[in-house]
């Protein structure tokens, strides 16, 4: 350490902008809280320095783990170096990496090893093994599920669509403001659908906010502009436009005009190869693709042979017939057709009955539902509703009274195969948790493919009534510690009582959560080694949580951090679970670390 950084401690002593800067260049990720405190302790005489020792404690504090260390005693024979072959038996044994083997573990040692000798035996000290326990290769969440890797060439109907309601609002439905930025956070949280409300504007500009409330007014022009500049930048497949549409039939050809020429070539404005499919295309077949859900005109057949092969042709039908009228209920609604013909696959369809979508429904038509109904028709029909959800596409919406743009708990529309579920993403909180957790899975694509049972034809399946052909699973959860936990906010010190709260969301029979003890006073580095053991019945839909929370009473906790991701992406063996705020913000390097295990009964 002094022969690296002589400079730093020329004069005997450093200061705690020098111990930052130090603890950086070693790569020592910290918490600037904990280390002020443990710099304030470390300096006795109140000077505002310490001497190397204290750096060296300092170092001692934050890196060297005693969890760590136990389980690295445990495994190297000498307690000091561990060599490849005992790397290679702790990989597979402990970390449940099957195929580990002498070239893994040497690959390891190369990237974690700080120490050149140990390097040049094929071997891994302590302080490679701490920078390997602590880092992402330790991750809790699959490496293999950081990627596109399920099948993406099954009907739209068959996957999960990750979907936000009311995207233009920053805060709440009544006076908060409308924003761009709304889109566009929502586009780089891999948001898949997007609600778009359109009004009649001034000049005839139509623009967009939330009708009949004072949250302002942005122009329909600039949402598809910035929707143009971040639609693809986190997922390449395709991307649904809802349009909420209130305007007259002469602004709805001012929508149709700026969608063609500010999309156009992302836009889909037929079918593909142009011929009447039977049923929709594939998230593979419309990557880079942009699909506009509204009312329509008439059926699918009918616009492709509107359309013709000449786009020139195409433009004349569209001036002779610029707008019919459509009955809805007891009221009519103008639609204009340059607008209706730009609807190709996503054809808003109102939702009469169960029934009457099997007789009359195409394909190519959406379902938008309120959560109350959908609750509703969940619990009274619920193997009704999944048959519904695997022949078409179905959206949730929030109810109205939800004024704060509060949210419902996106599971329990999951569990019947919804496939937009769409949340206030402006919102944060346990459902945006959820939403975020669901969709890590599948490279962060914001599609993830259906279980079996919520995409075939014959499926019987009722989350509320679950038959023996599931295959539950044993989840065994051994919460060992916590490193740099964020202090409360509450707190004057980098104190905290930390508890950990692990909770299962999904069908309602998996629906629990247990509870760790309270470590008091200790954020930097609680022990718990508490196990956790859970009954899974239907694994697929799982998610885990992780919450940390610092106990102030009896009563009341202060959130700390979270962590949500899907049961079967999680890591078997020794993993770190990494920490986010409510916002959703990485409060890296604030993590915890557990022991996962789970097998199929």
């Amino acid at each position: 350490m002094e022969t690296r950084y002589p400079s730093v401690f020329r004069k005997g002593k450093i200061n705690f902008e020098n111990t930052l800067e130090l603890l950086s260049k070693f790569d020592i990720p910290y918490d600037y809280v904990h280390v002020k405190h443990i710099f304030k302790a470390s300096d006795s005489l109140k000077a505002g320095t310490i001497t190397l020792e204290d750096f060296r404690g300092i170092y001692r504090t934050i890196v060297h783990r005693g969890e760590i260390q136990e389980l690295f005693k445990a495994h190297a024979p000498n307690h000091r170096t561990l060599p490849v072959p005992h790397l290679v038996e702790f990989l597979r044994n402990e970390q449940f990496q099957p195929e580990a083997n002498e070239t893994t573990a040497s690959q390891l040692i190369a990237k974690f090893e700080p120490i050149e000798e140990a390097k040049r035996n094929a071997q891994m000290t302590l302080e490679g093994f701490l920078r390997y326990m602590t880092s992402d290769d330790c991750a809790i969440f699959k490496t293999e599920h950081r990627i596109v890797y399920q099948d993406m060439t099954r009907p739209l109907s068959e996957y999960f669509i990750s979907t936000s309601h009311n995207t233009y609002l920053l805060s709440d439905q009544l006076i908060g403001p409308s924003h761009l930025w709304g889109y566009a956070s929502a586009l780089m949280k891999g948001c898949r659908c997007l609600e778009i409300d359109c009004w009649d504007g001034p000049s005839n500009d139509p623009v967009v906010y939330h009708g009949h409330t004072l949250t302002s007014k942005i122009s329909f022009k600039t949402v598809i502009q910035v929707i143009n500049k971040y639609a693809f930048l986190v997922s390449d497949y395709p991307l649904v436009l809802s349009l909420e549409n209130h305007c007259s039939p002469k602004q709805q050809e001012v929508i149709a005009d700026y969608l063609i020429n500010i999309l156009g070539d992302k836009l889909v404005v037929s079918t593909i190869d142009d011929m009447v499919p039977n049923e929709l295309p594939s998230p593979e077949a419309l990557k880079f693709k942009i699909m506009i859900k509204n009312k329509k005109l008439g059926t699918l057949e009918e616009t492709l042979e509107r359309r013709g092969t000449d786009s020139h042709d195409h433009e004349m039908r569209i001036a002779k017939v610029p707008q019919l009228s459509m009955q809805f209920g007891t009221f009519k609604i103008k639609i204009a057709l340059a607008l209706s013909e730009l609807v190709i696959y996503t054809k808003a369809r109102k939702f009469v009955s169960f029934e009457d979508s099997r007789e009359n429904q195409h394909f190519f038509e959406i379902n938008s539902i309120g959560e109350l109904k959908a609750r509703k028709l969940a619990k009274l029909a619920a193997t009704e509703f999944v048959q519904h959800t695997v022949r078409f596409i179905t959206r949730i919406y929030p109810k109205g009274t939800r004024t704060n743009s509060s949210n419902y708990n996106p599971q329990e529309f999951w569990n019947v195969g919804c496939q937009m579920v769409a949340l206030n993403f402006q919102t944060a909180g346990v459902q945006m948790d959820l939403q975020n957790g669901k969709f890590l899975d599948n490279g962060g694509s914001g599609y993830v493919l259906k279980p079996e049972y919520l995409r075939n034809a014959n499926t019987k399946f009722n989350p509320y009534v679950l038959s023996a052909n599931q295959h539950p699973v044993i989840l065994t959860i051994k919460l060992i510690s916590g490193h740099q936990l964020p202090p409360s906010s509450l707190s004057r010190s980098n104190k905290a009582d930390p508890v950990v709260i692990v909770e299962i969301y999904g069908v309602p029979d998996d629906q629990t959560k247990q509870q760790s003890y309270v470590v008091k006073g200790n954020a930097l580095s609680p022990r718990w080694n508490e196990t956790f053991t859970f009954n899974i019945q239907v694994p697929e839909l799982a998610l885990v949580r992780f919450v940390v929370e610092d106990q102030l009473s009896l009563t009341s906790n202060d959130f700390l951090g979270q962590y949500t991701l899907p049961l079967l992406s999680m890591n078997k063996g020794y993993r770190k679970v990494p920490l986010f705020s409510k916002l959703g913000v990485n409060l890296h390097p604030a993590s915890l670390f557990v022991h996962i295990w789970y097998f199929t009964q």
